[in-house]
């Protein structure tokens, strides 16, 4: 869904009127040209369409009350100062980020005719609404005009917290079987999730199997197609591509019955011993159509993918903090089975059979990992946990390189690079965090942050 923003227009009579039709007209601009959506109060409400009374302020509270559930955040743009009682009124009710932007003063323009007074009112309307408890967000230079390009990369970063607080504020995770018996690293407070309006809906393996068992011939016929253009299936007997479909299907059957925006699933040993497969490549294409998927039930990270998801409006994947790089101090080696959503490769997949389960069940009894190469460049890292009741992450940003691993590496490896490792890994260990991370594309930091600490209320590090 398009990322829509409102725009509140804070006005004082004494100020010339033409800052403020200017204003609109500008704002307006920068927000459609950055890609988003704008909503505005009708203009002849008010004097230009901006707030300068409580009588006005509460008609912009009535105006967002009307479209309630249409936008995803509010920019309060103040080309003066800005009037501090009717925002009082406008915003009390606010439950979306709010971005306070004020128009700078020219140098050659500081007459009684042109003179804004934006710079010493935007410290006046942030002391009110922190006053009130209402969190916002500020600009990265306190004055910006809209048109710059300084203000659409703040749009970029305030787009982040606004579509992950949306996503974030209410929603619901599958947790498909028990606990992975051998990895008490992922136990998880589900009291403390839903604490935060996280509903955690518990499913047992065996209501999964059931629906394999009794999917629809043509829901299974399509997944085939979908999943053999995803991937190369090369060598495995049809009966391998039945068996992923017939899990695909009955994994989106759940998240319809459950209205699922997530899920994690216990991806061994069942599924190898009973099915044959592995749900790697199910994973990947979950992720990639914006649905959290975690493998290994880490319900606490199926949190992270879905904020990383939301604040940087692109597919995650779930890898492993797994192998030291040499004597590298900057780097390590990120590693999972091929659970990597097709965004994240570089290439078509090719299905191969989990070693791991070959060892120990046979061969053919893990077949569905999709290997690939996996992009390079800049990206975000964090993990998510829950500790004594409360809800914990960090978020750190770095790049993945096009460093090899060495031949013959089982499953999707990278190597991953930031400025000390020894740093995070420690961090980590300290604070007991799994060997799990969310990743995705980009520099997404500030932006999770910002919706995790102001508008959330979790806990976060930035690294």
């Amino acid at each position: 869904m398009k990322t829509t923003f409102t725009l509140y227009f804070g006005n004082r009579g004494f100020f010339p009127g033409e800052l403020i039709a200017d204003a609109r007209q500008e704002m307006k601009a920068a927000v459609e040209a950055a890609g988003y959506s704008v909503l505005c109060m009708d203009e002849s409400l008010t004097r230009y369409g901006a707030v300068e009374t409580i009588q006005e302020g509460a008609l912009y509270a009535e105006f967002l009350e009307k479209h309630r559930g249409e936008y995803d955040g509010i920019i309060v743009c103040l080309p003066n100062f800005g009037d501090e009682n009717g925002a009082s009124v406008a915003l009390a009710d606010v439950d979306v980020p709010i971005l306070v932007q004020a128009y700078p003063d020219e140098p050659n323009k500081m007459d009684f005719a042109h003179r804004r007074d934006a710079f010493c009112g935007k410290i006046a309307m942030c002391n009110v609404l922190r006053q009130l408890k209402i969190p916002y967000t500020l600009t990265t230079k306190t004055c910006v005009h809209p048109l710059s390009a300084d203000f659409a990369e703040d749009l970029r970063l305030f787009a982040g917290p606004c579509r992950a607080v949306r996503g974030l504020r209410q929603f619901n995770i599958g947790a498909i079987g028990a606990r992975t018996t051998a990895f008490k690293t992922v136990r998880f407070d589900e009291i403390a999730m839903a604490n935060r309006r996280i509903n955690v809906e518990t499913i047992d393996l065996s209501y999964l199997f059931r629906k394999m068992e009794a999917a629809d011939h043509t829901r299974v016929e399509s997944k085939k197609m979908l999943y053999a253009n995803l991937s190369d299936f090369g060598k495995y007997p049809p009966v391998k591509l039945e068996n992923i479909a017939r899990l695909g299907v009955a994994v989106d059957e759940l998240i319809e019955e459950y209205n699922l925006q997530a899920v994690a699933i216990r991806c061994w040993d069942e599924l190898e011993k009973t099915w044959g497969i592995a749900p790697c490549l199910i994973l990947g294409e979950l992720n990639e159509r914006g649905i959290a998927a975690a493998c290994e039930l880490d319900v606490n990270n199926a949190v992270m993918m879905r904020a990383l998801y939301l604040a940087a409006d692109c597919p995650v994947m779930l890898l492993d903090v797994n192998n030291n790089f040499g004597d590298s101090s900057d780097r390590c080696i990120l590693f999972h089975c091929g659970p990597v959503p097709q965004a994240l490769m570089q290439e078509r997949g090719h299905i191969e059979e989990h070693l791991m389960f070959r060892k120990s069940f046979g061969e053919g009894s893990g077949v569905g990992i999709n290997k690939g190469k996996i992009i390079t460049g800049d990206v975000t890292v964090g993990s998510f946990k829950t500790e004594d009741g409360a809800l914990c992450s960090f978020v750190t940003e770095g790049e993945l390189t096009d460093d090899s691993v060495g031949e013959g590496f089982f499953g999707c490896g990278t190597v991953f690079k930031n400025g000390n490792i020894e740093a995070m890994l420690h961090y980590m260990c300290e604070n007991g965090y799994r060997h799990h991370v969310a990743i995705t594309k980009g520099r997404w930091a500030p932006a999770v942050r910002e919706a995790f600490t102001k508008y959330l209320h979790y806990q976060i590090d930035v690294l």
